[in-house]
């Protein structure tokens, strides 16, 4: 309780300055980036895992991973309606209003588990197909994410109630919970992929318990996690002094639920159509065959940990931005982009540097394929180049989701996904019979646009809705 009231506090006596508000930003964003570091890592070590069982169950598993951000996706966009009404309400001071949001986030949350729980399960055997994936791959990327959403309902809460804790300004609840299951995982891992086996110590040998199911055990031991992160994240809800559901009504609420639909319902539809795209994209990329899935997968795991400050500095955003609005502290409001942009594109610099510097040794990392490993060094360098200009729209958009302004994101990300990346990957891969590199080229031709397409939006004033 008092670190919620000392939080409150930092926001509303904070000035505007940059040194005022920096460190603000910074205990807001740094947990969310630990966690998202635990659970690069985790993905970082499943695919290591995976991938000494050869190229082909490393494409199996990379086969429906678009999927699966199309899944997780839309979830998140159900959570963002939420955070924006949360954060404002706790700004505002209003505790009461900010549980009556989180108790109607829980009946949501239900109906969408359920509702993709019987959707997943149900095409398991035809996504494998959609996505072109090579027939040899087929049933073993059916069986993997089969496994994978059978406990979608935990995912869920996981993945929305974690969004209302952070609205609240409590990132480091979801970082622990996080960093938990990833350990979960990676212990499930090394027991259920591998089978029995000695391991070679100094002098001596060791025994050790495996039960040998391969990317089946991969999918399981995920599985596991999942649900604990999901019930002990609803357990730590329920327990929140400002923000836990208990007592309050869980029957739709259109008088609660109206203004936090008005914010997900774009926003989902955004994350729906661009991870739809994601989908498309992959599918093109599943065509060229089992080395380009492989690159492509491996070099997106790789690539996942150099946007992390862009992610966490998002969440920071979405929460502050929020939070403002609901103080309606204008001065401080318009002040914050100039804050938390420099910083973002400075962390992406980095980032971006260090992917380019080190794409070979990670690369190496995943796999023992020669041509696999210099494909997706060459795409990794590629998109290096286009780290910083992606961190801008990634911070605006944050921004733009706290104060409820979810209509740009939705035009913007749907036209850079479709127009460029999509279009573009289509004529060059099946009318230009290009490869992965012109693919990926579509791809940061995307990163682009959308620096442009927000950066003009911002600089326009039209980022801040009227009151």
């Amino acid at each position: 309780m008092k670190k919620q009231e000392a939080y409150n506090r930092s926001i509303t006596e904070a000035d505007a300055s940059f040194s005022a508000m920096l460190p603000i930003i910074i205990a807001l964003a740094w947990p969310t980036m630990l966690e998202q570091l635990a659970q690069t890592a985790v993905q970082y070590i499943d695919t290591a895992m995976v991938g000494s069982l050869g190229t082909q169950a490393t494409a199996a598993v990379g086969a429906t991973g678009t999927v699966n951000w199309l899944i997780g996706g839309t979830v998140s966009a159900i959570g963002v309606g939420f955070l924006a009404c949360i954060s404002q309400a706790i700004g505002a001071g209003k505790k009461q209003q900010a549980r009556a949001a989180a108790a109607q986030a829980v009946s949501v949350t239900f109906l969408t588990g359920l509702f993709f729980t019987i959707l997943a399960i149900s095409l398991s055997g035809a996504i494998p197909v959609w996505m072109q994936t090579d027939v040899k791959i087929r049933e073993a990327a059916s069986r993997y994410f089969l496994i994978l959403y059978i406990p979608m309902l935990p995912r869920t809460a996981s993945i929305i109630f974690g969004t209302l804790l952070r609205a609240a300004g409590d990132t480091k609840t979801p970082m622990k919970i996080g960093v938990a299951v990833n350990i979960i995982n990676i212990i499930l891992n090394f027991m259920l992929i591998y089978p029995t086996r000695e391991l070679a110590l100094p002098g001596a040998s060791l025994p050790v318990w495996g039960a040998g199911l391969g990317i089946e055990g991969a999918a399981a031991a995920s599985a596991v996690a999942y649900t604990f992160g999901g019930a002990s994240i609803t357990y730590i809800l329920w327990r929140h002094p400002d923000i836990s559901p208990a007592g309050q009504r869980l029957r739709p609420d259109k008088n609660v639920l109206a203004p936090c639909l008005r914010i997900a319902v774009p926003n989902m539809f955004q994350r729906f159509a661009t991870s739809f795209g994601y989908v498309a994209f992959a599918s093109m990329i599943n065509a060229l065959g089992e080395t380009a899935t492989a690159a492509h997968t491996i070099a997106n795991t790789v690539e996942s940990a150099f946007y992390i400050p862009g992610w966490g500095m998002q969440t920071a955003a979405a929460t502050l931005s929020g939070n403002l609005r609901g103080a309606k502290d204008e001065k401080k409001l318009r002040r914050f982009p100039g804050v938390i942009i420099p910083l973002e594109v400075g962390l992406m610099v980095i980032s971006g540097g260090l992917l380019f510097l080190f794409a070979p040794r990670l690369m190496h990392l995943f796999s023992k394929d020669a041509q696999v490993i210099a494909l997706g060094t060459t795409v990794l360098r590629m998109v290096a180049v286009s780290e910083p200009f992606y961190g801008v729209p990634i911070v605006l958009e944050g921004i733009m989701q706290g104060v409820g302004n979810a209509i740009p994101p939705f035009i913007y990300n749907v036209t850079g996904m479709w127009c460029a990346r999509i279009a573009g990957t289509f004529i060059c891969t099946r009318i230009l019979g290009y490869g992965l590199t012109a693919a990926w080229g579509c791809m940061i031709a995307h990163n682009v646009l959308l620096f442009f397409m927000f950066t003009i939006h911002y600089l326009t004033g039209r980022w801040l809705p009227a009151s």
